[in-house]
């Protein structure tokens, strides 16, 4: 009996799934991220205490001001060392933080949220004296924020 020699072929195989399946895990690792973080600037350098805590229940309405300084690449603070609010990608001084602040008020009672109702997170850099954050404070009270919670890092032992 007589065999035919044939050629082997390497079979191939269809990667068009496997791309499917990738992005669709990428799209669902997207979705359920934690996106906590991305109210929060990096030039702001939180202060440590060992009782600070991550808050038990999340806040529904919660408004996110970071104040800090201005930072070169090793850290250090640069310019006048007069702490700024960085809000919507610019930087200013309390004092020129009222416009946005009436802003933020007037949108959130244009959709029917009560800003009594809303949370004020201030993320102040360790370096700024207390003074100034009680100065933002009461900016906020005065365009009519009425919560407000401290932002801190836990220290480790």
């Amino acid at each position: 009996m007589k065999f035919k020699k044939s050629t082997s072929t390497v079979p191939e195989v269809d990667m068009t799934p496997m791309i499917d399946i990738v992005f669709q895990l990428i799209a669902f690792f997207m979705v359920i991220s934690n996106f906590e973080q991305t109210q929060a600037d990096e030039r702001v350098k939180l202060p440590k205490d060992q009782l600070a805590q991550p808050p038990q229940v999340k806040r529904d309405k919660e408004f996110v001001i970071n104040f800090g300084y201005e930072r070169n690449k090793k850290g250090e603070v640069i310019g006048a060392g007069t702490p700024l609010v960085f809000y919507a990608g610019e930087e200013m001084p309390v004092q020129q933080f009222r416009s946005p602040l009436k802003l933020e008020h007037a949108n959130y009672a244009a959709t029917g949220v009560d800003p009594k109702d809303v949370s004020v997170t201030i993320r102040a850099d360790s370096q700024v004296p207390f003074g100034q954050v009680q100065e933002l404070i009461k900016l906020c009270q005065e365009i009519g924020f009425t919560t407000f919670a401290l932002k801190a890092q836990q220290k480790t032992l």
